[in-house]
């Protein structure tokens, strides 16, 4: 069989290894099979995609052929996809942006207002681009859509699980609750 181009848009990172997910799609995957592991991230919500509202997001990949192939497949007049090389800083940018979001979404269900989110935010985004500088990232990386962007929506958005699971923690629901009502995690 000829070798795939697998297009990942999962975000996290392996909790014991600390592993990001392409390279455990490369580690599982024998290397006959996979032609490339193409990462697309950025601040996106699916329910806005599935309207054709503005959209942009990200894809990178160690081979940046396969993710220009990528760029070109999604592109349209609504959902703009841009090219980054840094593998590593968009996929943690992805990832780690999710737990200030769960932070944020708190400080609002305790009803800290704007001002302590802002703050959250951007210290928020100054600790990401130091971890994630010291895991092999750019910076600058994390000043573009998958650091600031990505932040900025699952920050601020309805549409973020963790902010809405952070959300209901920080006006006292259980966390069990809380995962019971959303149907996801």
């Amino acid at each position: 069989p000829k070798p795939l181009t697998i297009v990942q848009v999962s975000k996290g990172i392996e909790p014991n290894s600390l592993k990001r997910i392409s390279e455990m799609i490369e580690e599982e995957i024998p290397e006959k099979y996979l032609k490339s592991v193409v990462v697309l991230s950025g601040p996106s919500h699916a329910e806005e995609v599935s309207l054709r509202h503005p959209t942009t997001v990200v894809v990178t990949s160690k081979n940046m052929k396969e993710a220009e192939r990528v760029q070109d497949l999604f592109m349209n007049k609504n959902f703009r996809v841009y090219t980054n090389p840094d593998i590593v800083g968009v996929e943690l940018g992805g990832a780690l942006k999710n737990i200030i979001a769960l932070a944020a979404g708190i400080s609002d269900g305790i009803g800290y207002g704007d001002n302590a989110k802002a703050a959250l935010m951007t210290r928020g985004l100054t600790e990401i681009a130091r971890l994630g500088t010291k895991m092999g990232a750019k910076p600058l990386t994390f000043s573009g859509l998958t650091g600031v962007g990505d932040l900025v929506v699952t920050c601020t958005s309805v549409h973020s699980r963790n902010w809405r699971a952070g959300n209901q923690l920080g006006k006292g629901k259980k966390l069990d609750e809380n995962l019971e009502n959303m149907g996801m995690v």
